[in-house]
């Protein structure tokens, strides 16, 4: 008998630890962010835009993604989601291929604008072209730090950092942190998608 109490006992106590484990892995805070490589747990997935993250302690903690805030279109989607209505045009010249593209108000795209024209040596990846930029080459406003993007979106990646145009896998983007939107892309997705390979990639300002 004493035996079938003492293994019972050791499964409840196996049941508590595993339940605190699964909650502690929900728990995120802005102390604790998780890179642009690595995947977040399901239960961490499930948290979105506006609500608060669960197993926190801070009921303030929210988790910022790329549609907050952002004006949107749904209608075309073969076009970039984010719309940017005023901003500075520029061009992204993939040897021949031309991708046009339109930079926003931000410090961080502000910071690249003054810098043009600047090359960047990109690579093609399932749902980007991504670039290496020098170390503290441009700043950011932590406020502007989000999870995620939209199909289409231009982006600095602080964690590396990089240049990034994301053409693709929007609905699985938020897994992803440390992303910062400076702009968008300004033609059809394809467009993008269809290149492969390395480049070196002339941003500019469009005349």
């Amino acid at each position: 008998m004493k035996k079938v109490i003492s293994g019972f006992m050791s499964i409840i106590l196996v049941t508590i630890a595993a339940a605190c484990s699964a909650e502690s892995r929900t728990s995120l805070n802005s102390e604790n962010v998780v890179s642009s490589d690595v995947q977040l747990s399901a239960s961490q997935e499930e948290t979105i835009s506006g609500e608060e993250i669960s197993g926190t302690e801070n009921s303030s903690s929210i988790k910022k993604v790329a549609k907050d805030d952002a004006v949107m279109q749904t209608d075309d989607p073969e076009m970039p989601t984010r719309v940017i209505e005023n901003g500075t045009k520029v061009n992204m010249r993939f040897g021949d291929t031309v991708i046009p593209g339109v930079l926003n108000d931000s410090e961080t795209a502000q910071a690249l604008i003054a810098q043009l024209p600047y090359t960047v040596h990109m690579n093609s990846y399932s749902h980007d072209f991504c670039g290496t930029l020098p170390e503290d080459f441009l700043p950011y406003n932590e406020d502007e730090v989000h999870y995620g993007w939209l199909n289409g979106d231009i982006d600095y990646a602080i964690d590396a950092p990089y240049f990034t145009i994301l053409h693709s896998d929007e609905e699985n983007s938020e897994q992803y942190g440390y992303q910062v939107n400076i702009g968008v892309i300004t033609c059809e997705l394809s467009k993008i998608r269809e290149l492969s390979g390395s480049y070196d990639v002339v941003i500019e300002l469009a005349e």
